[in-house]
């Protein structure tokens, strides 16, 4: 990441806004999209890594990947992978009675290889990051959130689990009952995290679910603290109709105990937000959310489509 400061846009001769992005999931990967599109903008999108594991014996990070195949406009058509990959890898693999269910295309395979190879030697997440951003032409600041190992791990009713076997193996079916983020504690923030945040004239919390993608985010040590001390904090909601349209966020906030639709969002991030962006279709929520004390917006949300996600960071860059 580069050092704070402001610096020109070369077109406008006006100062660049700067945005720190709190990264998760697809929509956090199509949010970063259309942010990162924007000259007047200068993004620093930070990603989640609790999602990460070593499966087949490779160290992979979705959330890194899904947000540089979407950057690099190369994601497959559900958000996630690769466009056209094939699986012939793991095909072979179930040969050997290998559980396969989490699929691994064969050009995905080659960025887990070389993350895997680099990590083995020593090179840091971050730099790894960097190494296939530029491999893939793309040109957007995307770090993870720190190089340390944190993995999320989830209370269900038969005990602990790994996160990628509650949302891939187990398909999202238990009952979440606590979170927690192994390793948080002793980790620190990737090179330039603190400094992205800090420098920032807003913190923007992407449509990810709240305690699976944003809060292993958070729970980073001077990441919380760096978000509060910033002068803005806009959170763009997951919901529509107070159900998520990919993964289970709303399910997931009820059973942790927050409210139902949009106020258990507003709830997740307890003390950290001023104002909440929410879909046009849940514009009666605007009242409703009125006791909350948040600048409430309302807007079209749903940025699956390249030109819908430049769109609304347009928008959202009016905010600003």
């Amino acid at each position: 990441m580069e050092p704070a400061g402001r610096y020109c846009n070369p077109i406008g001769g006006s100062p660049l806004k700067r945005v720190a992005l709190l990264s998760g999931g697809v929509g956090g990967a199509r949010l970063a999209r259309g942010l990162s599109s924007l000259t007047s903008i200068d993004t620093s999108i930070i990603v989640n890594v609790g999602d990460d594991d070593i499966l087949y014996g490779l160290n992979i990070s979705p959330d890194i990947d899904t947000v540089l195949y979407t950057l690099a406009r190369i994601e497959g058509p559900h958000g996630w992978g690769i466009a056209d990959d094939q699986f012939d890898v793991m095909s072979h693999l179930a040969e050997f009675d290998i559980d396969t269910t989490f699929q691994v295309g064969n050009r995905d395979l080659a960025t887990n290889l070389h993350r895997t190879s680099l990590l083995r030697e020593g090179t840091p997440l971050s730099v790894v990051t960097r190494m296939a951003a530029d491999a893939l032409g793309v040109e957007a600041s995307v770090t993870p959130v720190t190089d340390d190992p944190v993995r999320t791990q989830l209370l269900v009713d038969d005990g602990w689990i790994r996160f990628q076997d509650y949302f891939v193996v187990r398909a999202q079916k238990d009952t979440v009952l606590d979170v927690r983020f192994d390793g948080a504690g002793d980790a620190s923030p990737a090179p330039g995290v603190l400094e992205a945040i800090g420098s920032a004239d807003a913190v923007v919390i992407a449509p990810s679910n709240p305690p699976l993608s944003i809060w292993p985010i958070l729970s980073i040590p001077g990441v919380a603290e760096a978000v509060a001390a910033s002068p803005r904090v806009i959170c763009v909601s997951p919901l529509f109709g107070g159900r998520a349209l990919k993964g289970p966020a709303h399910v997931v906030l009820r059973s942790l105990g927050m409210s139902a639709g949009n106020r258990g969002v507003v709830e997740a991030y307890s003390g950290l937000l001023h104002d909440f962006v929410i879909d046009a279709g849940d514009a009666p929520d605007r009242a409703r959310l009125s006791d909350t004390g948040l600048r409430i917006h309302v807007h079209d949300t749903r940025i699956a489509d390249p030109d819908d996600s430049i769109g609304f960071a347009e928008w959202l860059a009016e905010l600003l």
